[in-house]
């Protein structure tokens, strides 16, 4: 089985960074993600998806990311069933953050990176150094015109 979800759209506020009792990094936020096709007004319509994000993950979007930035979000869907203040049985989706990414560059007046798309914090207690998305290729000669496979 598989539960994986990319979204990318802009924060619709900044970022709001708590801990734990035990001293856990957890962080909360809303994209505001466009949909691929127009509504019947001409339109595009917007979902508004609400992000939870643990530990390393967590600190890093609280510290980088604010309200309008691009981002790009790599993790699970989550729902959760739960009691409102009347007792009515209620149900929740959130996407659960496994990684977190720059989905746009540098703005005027922000802090932070001059290049955005190479830079993420994985979770999971892996480093939140640049990632370097060409690492993983090698090139490939022209010497006999045969492919390597």
């Amino acid at each position: 089985m598989l539960n994986r979800i990319t979204l990318m759209g802009r924060l619709t506020r900044d970022p709001e960074l708590r801990r734990t009792q035990s001293g856990t990094a957890v962080t909360s936020f809303s994209l505001a993600v466009d949909r691929d096709f127009k509504g019947q007004g001409g339109e595009r319509e917007t979902d508004f998806i609400d992000i939870v994000a643990w530990r390393a993950t967590a600190e890093f979007v609280s510290k980088y990311f604010t309200k309008g930035r691009m981002a790009v979000v790599e993790g699970r869907l989550q729902i959760r069933d739960w009691t409102d203040r009347e007792g009515g049985k209620r149900r929740s989706a959130e996407v659960i953050a496994d990684n977190v990414y720059f989905g746009d560059s540098k703005r005027d007046g922000d802090s932070g990176f001059e290049s955005a798309p190479a830079y993420g914090a994985p979770a999971g207690g892996r480093s939140s150094a640049p990632v370097d998305a060409r690492s993983d290729f090698a090139e490939i000669g022209d010497e006999d015109g045969e492919l390597p496979f």
